[in-house]
């Protein structure tokens, strides 16, 4: 064995400070091709350890994740179904039982016009914040003053509760939201099916569960109130001159008391009793969230922010939510959106009032919801799954013509407790149609804005909320039939602009098969500066699918 010194030549000198390369007699052809300029062997680059690809940005998930998926999705489906199984069933009866002044009614509309604000504001920041996962049950919990202040219903009780979960409630929509996308994006990379078919599955299995707290929720209600002394109280004790002002004809502008004995408020124990209930469900919803979910951290959360570089100051993550509205595609959406929040207004407090408890009384109220909901649930998840055979578009179209349909009836039907089945009928109708705006639009807005859900998500409740506002402050303000002909309008414009949404959609799919599928082509488009495609997620590159 010889050692040579610099170029090879033979150097008998000591130096500490030089550096010696040992060439041993032995030979190994198997690394004949891991030789380098000098004819030494290289050693092979050493094998990722987790460590490192966790710090390179990479998550490493195997298949069988997809169970764990699943039950993430199913935890915050049923949290939110807990959650608002309280919060529906007590909206529900605000316009009714707080009749007196609007109170009922001007609660509600604290709620979603504090909710606006809260969108436009607080969801990108606070998810930045406390994560996803935090976010969710720090949300969570500012419904409970709203349900505590029905002990005291008062405006000064009501209206700042109420604000306080219209500040809440902007975030935990938009965690939830982006939850279920970025879940769905990670599940279809796990099973190799598109993206955009699962992020509307798990979105109608989430309605699927919300929506059955239209039936727990009104069940509670009334339960309580006909097994209370209110149960006693007719219908048909209305005269047929009072009930000739239901239904379309039905105003209540200032909010004054009404000759009709079905609207007037029920026991104060009953109501006691009712919120009691709903106040125990918003803890378990909270439990349910903390103890049972995954970090979202787990599918890629924290790779958004691990580029320094890329991190956004206070001030940006607020306006981000804003900076959303500049974009084409969330300007066409607004009226649909919009929509989306009056016509949810408008079947739980003007037609529980107009023609439920004007016609049958506010211990029937329940029961007519609860067959909203139940529809609402099933179609939910029928819808969800139905896109991936018809598409969107289809099921779009015939739930706007539904409730086009529905709204023409409301307009001529003259309400009457002789024909009780009319009012479940129409109830139930009219959730076949919600179920087709809040799984399809929803998953709209998770495949436009895959990249900035966040802020897209918050415009979705911005203006959705801002639906419900508009409903609620001219609740006391118009009569019925004048509030069913703005929501004629709202829709079709709404159904307009989603119409061409739809086609710049399929204009773009086109274009970028035909650059794939063109070389040429794909060598001009390469020339272009590149332009941020919000229907593609970074992360996904992020997600590495293991054989384990």
């Amino acid at each position: 064995m010889t050692a040579t010194h610099g170029g090879g030549s033979e150097d008998h000198r000591p130096d500490r400070d030089s550096v010696y390369t040992v060439k041993t007699g032995f030979k190994n052809e198997g690394y004949q091709h891991d030789r380098d300029t000098n004819d030494d062997i290289v050693k092979p680059p050493p094998l990722p350890t987790e460590d490192d690809s966790y710090a390179s940005g990479k998550v490493k998930l195997s298949r069988n994740e997809k169970w764990r998926i699943l039950k993430n999705v199913a935890a915050v489906s049923c949290a939110f179904m807990v959650q608002f199984t309280a919060f529906q069933g007590t909206a529900n009866l605000q316009s009714s039982i707080n009749a007196a002044d609007g109170l009922g009614t001007v609660s509600l509309s604290s709620i979603y016009a504090a909710l606006v604000v809260s969108c436009i504001f607080v969801p990108t920041f606070l998810i930045k914040r406390l994560t996803v996962k935090w976010t969710l049950c720090v949300s969570m919990l500012c419904y409970a003053p709203y349900i505590a202040a029905q002990f005291i219903p008062a405006f000064y009780t009501l209206v700042p509760s109420g604000v306080i979960l219209g500040l809440g409630a902007a975030p935990m929509w938009t965690s939830k939201a982006t939850y279920l996308t970025q879940a769905g994006s990670v599940y279809a990379k796990l099973t190799d099916q598109a993206v955009e078919g699962i992020i509307v599955r798990f979105f109608g299995f989430f309605f699927l569960a919300w929506q059955t707290a239209e039936l727990w929720g009104n069940l509670v209600s009334s339960m309580v109130f006909s097994s209370g002394v209110h149960s006693g109280s007719a219908a048909n004790e209305s005269s047929s001159s009072t009930l000739l002002s239901c239904g379309a004809n039905f105003c209540m502008i200032g909010g004054g008391h009404h000759d009709n004995t079905n609207l007037h408020r029920p026991p104060d124990g009953e109501i006691y009793e009712i919120s009691a209930i709903y106040l125990a469900c918003v803890v378990v919803a909270v439990l349910m969230v903390a103890l049972l979910v995954d970090p979202l951290s787990r599918y890629g959360e924290k790779q958004r922010t691990t580029d320094p570089s890329k991190e956004l100051t206070g001030i940006q993550l607020l306006s981000a939510t804003a900076y959303q509205l500049k974009k084409p595609n969330q300007q066409l959406l607004i009226p649909i959106t919009l929509w989306i929040g009056m016509e949810q207004a408008f079947i739980g407090a003007d037609y529980t009032q107009a023609y439920v408890s004007c016609a049958l009384g506010i211990r029937s109220i329940g029961y007519v919801m609860i067959c909203f909901g139940v529809v609402n649930a099933l179609c939910s998840l029928l819808f969800g799954s139905a896109m991936k055979y018809i598409g969107r578009f289809p099921i779009l179209v015939m739930g706007a013509a539904l409730h086009l349909g529905l709204i023409v009836w409301l307009l001529i039907w003259r309400p009457s407790a002789d024909k009780p089945m009319t009012f479940f009928v129409i109830s139930g109708l009219w959730g076949v149609g919600d179920a087709v705006w809040q799984t399809q639009v929803n998953g709209l807005y998770g495949v436009l804005f895959r990249r900035n859900k966040e802020a897209a998500f918050s415009n979705y409740r911005l203006w959705e909320s801002a639906g419900f506002v508009v409903a609620y402050a001219y609740s006391t303000h118009l009569c019925a039939r004048m509030k069913l002909y703005v929501m004629m309008v709202v829709l079709l414009i709404g159904v307009g602009g989603y119409v061409i949404v739809e086609i710049l959609h399929i204009r773009k799919t086109r274009r970028l098969k035909a650059i794939a599928e063109n070389p040429n082509a794909a060598a001009e488009a390469a020339k272009q500066p590149p332009e941020e495609d919000d229907e593609k997620d970074e992360i996904d590159d992020e997600i590495i699918i293991t054989h384990l």
